[in-house]
């Protein structure tokens, strides 16, 4: 496959159970950009916590932040933000309310938990989520979300939901930038383990689920790498991207 672009999930994926970068990964995603290949962070994080990593890894591509609700530049520009509007976020704060479920609200300056701010309409928005516990009551909420018909409903793990903009997601995103690259998402590998990595993994030509990933992810993938905490991420990166015979070399701590 004439794979040009990488684009890795972040928690579950490139990072291990302690938020760090394993040498291996380190390792891989070092011999692909030095081919040539892109590498890409395509995260539900926000820019303040992926850019220190997309850093230490010297990444020279874009950044895909908050499940594709903006997009940065190799030099840190914004490109594109895709914000929910004020009356969403209230609506979704109700909800919250109304079930006695544990929330969380990222704003383009500040991360809300369990709590918003008085005036909702000074702050520009990027997502919603809730932390649930209960499967019945996390099932209830996210049916209720998504028969609403105005969101982008999904997960990041098996305990909460993510809501952003209808529309916006990490294939999203990836398909900005790509045009950007001149490239196409036939050309993008995307890794994975949870459901708002669900439509880059579809849309990519090549896409991936950790071992780790949730049942469902790995269902759609075509192909199952190694768990994040064994270094899944180089595992593919030599398999798909570079020769085969730099796996072992690459790959000896694994």
């Amino acid at each position: 496959m004439d794979i040009k672009l990488i684009a890795l999930d972040m928690d579950g994926t490139l990072l291990n159970d302690n938020e760090q970068i394993s040498e291996e990964n380190r390792e891989a995603i070092k011999r692909a950009e030095e081919m040539g290949v892109k590498v890409v962070l395509s995260t539900g994080r926000d820019l303040l916590t992926c850019r220190d990593y997309a850093a230490s890894l010297e990444l020279s591509s874009y950044l895909v932040t908050v499940n594709g609700s903006e997009i940065y530049g190799p030099t840190g520009e914004l490109i594109e933000r895709n914000p929910v509007s004020h009356d969403q976020m209230k609506w979704m704060w109700d909800l919250s309310k109304e079930h006695g479920a544990d929330f969380w609200a990222l704003s383009c300056e500040n991360l809300w938990r369990s709590k918003m701010p008085e005036d909702l309409t000074a702050h520009q928005w990027l997502k919603f989520g809730y932390i649930i516990r209960d499967n019945e009551l996390r099932k209830k909420i996210m049916k209720i979300l998504q028969e609403k018909g105005e969101f982008e409903v999904t997960n990041s793990s098996a305990i909460n939901i993510e809501v952003n903009a209808l529309g916006i997601n990490k294939a999203r995103g990836l398909k900005k930038v790509c045009k950007l690259l001149g490239i196409t998402m036939d050309n993008v590998m995307a890794m994975g383990d949870s459901l708002n990595d669900m439509a880059m993994i579809k849309e990519a030509g090549l896409g991936i689920a950790m071992g780790n990933a949730q049942s469902i992810v790995k269902e759609a993938a075509k192909d199952i790498t190694a768990k994040n905490t064994e270094h899944g991420v180089a595992h593919s990166i030599y398999k798909w991207v570079l020769d085969h015979s730099g796996f072992e070399r690459g790959m000896t701590h694994a």
